[in-house]
């Protein structure tokens, strides 16, 4: 479901990324690839960093960097391209 704001800046109606890992190089990239495609996509999503080791194993998660889109796990222990981000945060 999407909208339009006054800036003509798509809004993603309960679109929210996690990314989870200890804040390492890696999980650094996986975040800025994050905000890089949903610059350049126009689109408007709720990024939060998890580095919190108890929280990120909540997700079954055990390898970092991983992605969480609306609570789906995405990627684990890679830094995902970004055809593969778009391919998220576009359906």
């Amino acid at each position: 479901m999407t909208e339009k704001n006054s800036q003509d800046v798509k809004v993603l109606a309960g679109k929210d990324i996690k990314v989870l890992g200890p804040g390492c190089p890696k999980c650094q990239q996986a975040e800025a690839a994050i905000k890089e495609v949903l610059a350049e996509s126009g689109v408007s999503a709720n990024v939060e960093k998890i580095t919190d080791a108890m929280k990120i194993s909540e997700y079954g998660v055990f390898g970092t960097p991983a992605v969480v889109v609306d609570g789906e796990v995405k990627s684990v222990g890679k830094i995902p391209g970004k055809a593969e981000i778009k391919s998220w945060i576009q359906s």
